[in-house]
């Protein structure tokens, strides 16, 4: 299991033009994500797990500081690399552990069977076996969006932006490239995620000008839910 210690995460929404002004700058500063293909972006697509309640759906609406939420995911439409992921919040500190998977894993988890999280001896995956059976966590939702991401080692900084975000509607056919989906984003809008240890260096603070910008909540799995 990959377990990060917390970090603090930043959301804004910027425009077209703004992402062209940041892509120049942080080309020049930072470290482009590995997963990047030729146009700089690269493909993620995610399946959101809640209860009959909507937990983890009403406590990100209400604001309650400290929350959490499984989902499983994938990059660039390559099932070989599939990570089942629990995000944790408290207040503005965010901590993600994420295990890998195989696809006839992923497969069995989306049919409902659960019987070898239990068998598997990972804390993670175990976990999330109980918690689908005493808190009845179903697939929700597939999100669906464009990423472009950039890494600096000082403060372990990673700034990303995301656009084109598209939800599944009412499917669950996560591993489905030909899922019709729909675009949930406004034209034009992109997510700002800017995310760090104890400190974010000056010269990425004046680069992406966080000091100008009002942070902002945003989930993209509360947007699709509207749709399914």
């Amino acid at each position: 299991m990959s377990q990060q210690k917390f970090r603090h995460e930043i959301k804004h929404f910027i425009n077209l033009s703004d992402s062209f002004v940041l892509r120049s700058r942080l080309k020049h500063i930072m470290t482009p994500d590995t997963f990047a293909l030729e146009d700089g972006k690269y493909k993620i697509r995610s399946l959101y797990f809640d209860n009959p309640q909507n937990k983890a759906l009403m406590e990100k609406i209400n604001g309650v500081n400290n929350r959490e939420k499984f989902r499983i995911r994938y990059y660039n439409n390559d099932t070989s690399l599939i990570k089942l992921e629990k995000k944790s919040k408290i207040n503005s500190l965010c901590q993600k552990n994420s295990v890998i998977i195989t696809e006839q894993e992923c497969t069995m988890l989306l049919s409902g069977e659960t019987k070898w999280l239990l068998e598997s001896n990972n804390p993670l995956l175990i976990e999330f076996y109980s918690k689908t059976n005493n808190q009845l966590l179903r697939p929700k939702t597939v999100v669906d969006y464009k990423r472009e991401a950039y890494t600096f080692n000082p403060g372990n900084v990673r700034v990303t932006m995301d656009s084109e975000i598209k939800s599944g509607l009412f499917s669950k056919d996560f591993l489905n490239p030909l899922l019709p989906t729909i675009e949930v984003s406004q034209i034009g809008h992109i997510i700002l995620e800017v995310k760090f240890d104890n400190f974010l260096p000056e010269i990425i603070r004046d680069v992406i000008q966080t000091n100008e910008r009002s942070s902002t909540s945003i989930s993209k799995y509360a947007a699709c839910r509207i749709y399914g």
